[in-house]
Formats: C-alpha cells, sequence, structure tokens
C-alpha cells in the first residue's frame, strides 16, 4: 500500500488531530486494531494505542512541513520517551494487561504527503 495515499484526502491545513487520524487510518489499513487515541494520565500522553501481532503498540504521531527545525523523528527526544513509557505503564495497568504481554514504542511521521512508520523506534524509557 502506497503511504501517501492515506494522506490524499487531507488537506494541507490539518490539526494535529487530523494528523492522528490519518495516522489511525494508515495503522487499521495495515493490520492494527486501535484500542486508545490521545490517552492521558499525569505521566503523560500517548496519542495512539494499538495491537497487532500480540503487541500493545504506543505510538508518537510527529507532523513536519519542512526540515528546518530538523526530521519529525527528532522531535520524539529522551524526555519525550520517559513521558510516553510512564504512561504505557499506566495503560497496561488500567486495562489489566500483565508483564508478559509483548508491547513497543513506534515513531509515525508525516511529512508532505508522506507517512513514514518506524517501528521499534525506541526502548522503554521509563527509569
Amino acid at each position: 500500500m502506497e503511504n501517501s495515499a492515506v494522506l490524499n484526502e487531507y488537506n494541507s491545513r490539518r490539526t494535529g488531530s487530523e494528523y492522528e487520524t490519518a495516522a489511525c487510518d494508515y495503522l487499521k489499513n495495515c493490520g492494527y486494531d486501535i484500542l486508545a487515541r490521545n490517552y492521558r494520565v499525569s505521566a503523560g500522553e500517548i496519542d495512539i494505542v494499538a495491537q497487532s501481532d500480540g503487541y500493545i503498540v504506543f505510538v508518537e504521531v510527529k507532523f513536519r512541513s519542512n526540515t528546518h527545525m530538523g526530521a519529525a523523528s527528532e522531535a520524539v527526544d529522551h524526555r519525550k520517551q520517559k513521558r510516553i513509557s510512564k504512561a504505557a505503564l499506566y495503560f497496561l495497568k488500567q486495562y489489566g494487561y500483565g508483564v508478559e504481554v509483548p508491547v513497543r514504542f513506534d515513531v509515525i511521521t508525516v511529512s508532505g504527503n508522506e507517512i513514514t512508520h518506524i517501528e521499534n523506534a525506541y526502548d522503554y524509557a521509563g527509569w
């Protein structure tokens, strides 16, 4: 499936929520089940929580209209990873997932009409 096909219906003035919707559509087209969007706790926020092949996947969505401020994936620094990791623990506990459930931290970047999905973008960083 071509990544830009999911984005064609979205105009150039999308909000963050619309980019997350595009990312959800992309994930669904790739066979993921969406469990939650914009999961918020005091520790942080997770844009998308999905499930695929037995994994609970925590996804951060980043957009850049240009690279003057760096690539979108660079915006997921260690501090952001730590907040997402801590929020992931809350999610797992709240919904009764045990320690045996494999998890993954992905990043989806949106740049123009391109979606890039970086699986296993980083490891748990909650320490």
